[in-house]
């Protein structure tokens, strides 16, 4: 069982949480992205999800959520009862008593609901990251250390030649994110919950589990491993319509790889776009192991999901083009889906 009063018993049930990106969709503001997620937050609290996070993100026009510290106190303080947390912050991008200060002040001001999740990734490119960072010296390397020093702070590790105030006495729910193998393991052998982006790394969810799984050891935080997987989710009331509105995620991811981000597309521009032959087998090919349909469709892919991951959560994110759409996905999801999904004991 968790030790950890963030993390679910481990009930049949399986909890179903949020990952937003707060999405600009075109020809609207940041503000106007930034109102949206505020909207989801308090929605998908009166749904009886069991968290949502926000995830930073830098020089991306399609995305809002590039300060998860201050987009985490407003939902916070919007709601009453769901857990809001980072999907995560990305470490190399800061030092890690800023960290501690900005995450110890959230969980003074809301205690029991905030979560950190941390990721080894700049998620950036170079460029932006040193303009972060303000130094030559990227981080990731360096990992372990930062996360030590910045779990350090929490702790009062009387090790650290300073403390963090907030920070020390006030430490959230601390998570590892990753999309491949080396913070699975790391998650394991410092027994932290570790959360899969399966959403974008399809194909090392598996692995990057059973790394975790085998390497994990008992700690303060957990005497079991605990695993939460993130996945591209769009609800609809037919597959038809579902499919309708993933065709503007498709095509933003496809500009992200070419290096060209935009505002998310409407579908109607999506459904237009001149797509060769390539591009239309990447956009494809990415869709392999996303939940995307009706209900009925929605419920039999994350049952799949959950029988091949054994997770103990799922993390669902949902880029479409209107606020209506991704809320609705979230309703249909909690109406018709979420009782059927069970957990498929290790």
């Amino acid at each position: 069982m968790a030790a950890r009063a963030g993390l679910p018993d481990l009930v049949n049930h399986v909890p179903l949480s949020v990952l937003d990106l707060a999405p600009v969709a075109a020809g609207a503001s940041t503000g106007e992205a930034l109102r949206h997620t505020t909207a989801l937050a308090k929605r998908t609290e009166q749904l009886g999800y069991q968290r949502i996070w926000v995830a930073e993100h830098h020089n991306m026009p399609a995305i809002a959520s590039s300060a998860p510290a201050v987009l985490i106190a407003h939902l916070a303080a919007a709601t009453s009862t769901i857990r809001v947390g980072s999907g995560g912050v990305m470490l190399p991008n800061h030092a890690p008593l800023v960290v501690a200060e900005q995450f110890g002040t959230l969980h003074a001001l809301h205690p029991g609901r905030i979560d950190l999740g941390i990721g080894r990734a700049p998620g950036t490119d170079q460029v932006t990251a040193r303009a972060l960072r303000r130094t030559a010296e990227l981080s990731a390397e360096n990992f372990p250390q930062e996360l030590a020093e910045l779990v350090g702070y929490f702790t009062g590790d009387p090790r650290l030649p300073i403390g963090a105030y907030p920070g020390r006495g006030d430490m959230p729910e601390v998570w590892l994110l990753g999309s491949s193998g080396y913070s699975a393991q790391l998650a394991g052998m410092l027994g932290l919950p570790f959360a899969f982006a399966h959403h974008f790394s399809a194909e090392n969810t598996l692995p990057a589990l059973a790394l975790y799984r085998r390497h994990f050891r008992p700690s303060q935080w957990l005497d079991r491993p605990y695993t939460m997987v993130a996945v591209s989710t769009i609800c609809a009331e037919t597959d038809e319509r579902a499919q309708w509105l993933a065709g503007p995620s498709g095509l933003s991811f496809l500009r992200l790889r070419a290096g060209r981000p935009e505002p998310l597309a409407s579908p109607e521009e999506a459904a237009a776009y001149p797509y060769t032959d390539l591009e239309r087998a990447f956009v494809e090919q990415r869709r392999e192991g996303q939940a995307i349909g009706s209900p009925q469709t929605v419920r039999a892919q994350l049952s799949a999901l959950l029988a091949a991951t054994r997770a103990d959560e799922l993390m669902l994110t949902t880029m479409v083009y209107d606020i209506e759409d991704r809320i609705r996905s979230f309703e249909l999801v909690a109406e018709h889906v979420a009782d059927a999904l069970a957990r498929t004991d290790a």
